[in-house]
């Protein structure tokens, strides 16, 4: 499903869950079509400024399975940081703050395995800081790997978990604000 609650598109959308989300609900990093994983929403806009806008990076975490293995010499090219194009085709070195290879990715997501198997490829555990436009989908593709699967694992503090696709898991808003390490607003708002 696309990870908004309306589109020009005949596509399907959050609000497709069954789930009685409240008015003003809206996701932060949002996955793409192909994408899937963990999704925060919320119905609070200062979220996302704080997260994405701030000076303290927040890890986003994603296992990524990519189309053929990986050899030594692109592991270390994507380690160190790989160009790709961004806006208005600008070039980035995309760096992560961490990569490894994962022998079993079940261990990390109970959702990881499937059909795709049979195909030689290489899962990958990538940590960013900052989140260009379908940037690790790039990342690999620059380094000649077609992204086949990407599944994001958590924001700072929040984890998928076992949640299974679809699921919704509601937490109180100090658990939240504490989790994604960006304090509670109303202490901010009354100084």
């Amino acid at each position: 499903m696309v990870s908004q609650f309306v589109s020009p598109h005949a596509v399907p959308l959050l609000g497709d869950m069954g789930f009685n989300f409240p008015e003003g609900t809206h996701a932060i990093g949002r996955l793409d079509i192909d994408s899937e994983g963990l999704l925060i929403l919320t119905t609070d806009k200062r979220v996302t400024r704080s997260l994405f806008l701030a000076s303290k990076p927040h890890l986003r975490t994603y296992l990524v399975m990519v189309q053929n293995e990986i050899t030594a010499a692109t592991f270390q090219q994507l380690k160190e940081g790989i160009p790709i194009k961004i806006k208005k085709g600008e070039m980035y070195i995309a760096k992560p703050a961490s990569i490894e290879i994962i022998k079993n990715p079940n261990q990390l997501s109970p959702f990881a395995l499937d059909r795709r198997e049979v195909f030689p490829h290489t899962w990958l555990l990538i940590t960013l800081t900052e989140g260009k436009f379908r940037q690790v989908r790039k990342m690999v593709l620059a380094a000649r790997h077609r992204c086949i699967r990407l599944i994001r694992l958590s924001i700072s503090g929040i984890n998928l978990g076992d949640l299974k696709p679809g699921e919704v898991r509601e937490m109180d808003e100090n658990t939240f604000y504490s989790l994604l390490g960006i304090g509670s607003f109303s202490a901010i708002d009354n100084q």
